[in-house]
């Protein structure tokens, strides 16, 4: 769940690439007279977005006089092979910092998402604000998901910024193996619809799991290293170590799992005084 900076190609200007690229003169002529619809699609998708209203935009079963099984052609034969578009495809699919999928914040982008689906969108399927970089799992997951209210929408990179606060929680469940529990904590200066959307987000891409999965590996990777600081220090030496990799980790995503995994450790007198314990022992 990370911002991205808003893709600045037109429809218009991308439909009109499109339909260079086409052979067939009929279908060339029909795409090139949708052109005012996918025009006014977009605009309406950014005013929507403005109020974070996508949920309003109607569902429709054509665009013109194509349907949406030859848009959605248009998208993956055309837009998405063709030589005067690909460029277009692969910009927005670099966007993200590392090629890191913005929904999970977690796996490496593979694909684009239609935030609208293409099913009940055509107008939008080559938009590029409706396209977003994601991971081949949050993909699937999406589908053709959409939302019937404000508070079931997920969260859209290009308009939805919600790393200005810290919402990520973990949890230290105690045991042996140690495992991880993550949640949202939203933020008190959220309204309730970002808080909902944030929590829907959360959900519908399973991302506690997700999360606790890595930092099992993430804790296990690390014990020889929290055993010889423990070594040298105890319990704080290790809590202090923890700390710092937490304030290391929220320079790049302050609501990165890592952050999250960090510093529920650290304020975990049962963790850091297992590590003394062991020092004790081996000593």
């Amino acid at each position: 769940m990370q911002s991205l900076k808003r893709p600045d190609f037109t429809a218009r200007a991308t439909l009109k690439l499109c339909v260079e690229s086409i052979r067939d003169k009929d279908l060339a002529a029909r795409l090139d007279a949708i052109a005012p619809l996918v025009d006014q699609a977009e605009s309406e998708y950014l005013a929507r977005a403005a109020k974070a209203e996508w949920y309003k935009i109607d569902a429709t079963p054509t665009v013109g006089d194509l349907r949406v099984d030859e848009m959605k052609r248009l998208y993956k034969g055309t837009f998405v092979k063709s030589v005067g578009t690909r460029n277009i495809y692969d910009a927005i699919k670099k966007q993200p910092k590392n090629d890191i999928c913005p929904l999970c914040a977690q796996r490496t982008v593979s694909t684009l998402d239609h935030y609208l689906p293409q099913t009940g969108h055509p107008a939008l399927v080559i938009t590029a604000v409706n396209l977003v970089p994601a991971c081949q799992e949050c993909n699937k997951i999406k589908l053709a998901t959409t939302a019937d209210t404000p508070n079931q929408q997920t969260l859209h990179p290009y308009f939805d910024d919600v790393d200005a606060e810290r919402w990520l929680q973990a949890t230290v469940m105690e045991g042996n193996p140690v495992a991880i529990r993550f949640s949202v904590a939203p933020s008190e200066k959220w309204d309730e619809i970002i808080a909902c959307r944030v929590e829907r987000h959360f959900k519908l891409f399973d991302l506690a799991a997700l999360y606790a999965s890595h930092s099992a590996v993430e804790v296990e990777g690390m014990r020889h290293a929290l055993q010889q600081i423990a070594l040298r220090g105890h319990a704080e030496a290790v809590r202090d170590y923890l700390k710092e990799l937490a304030t290391s980790w929220a320079q790049s995503h302050r609501n990165g799992w890592r952050v999250a995994t960090y510093e529920a450790l650290a304020a975990s007198d049962w963790f850091c005084a297992s590590f003394a314990s062991m020092a004790m022992t081996a000593s």
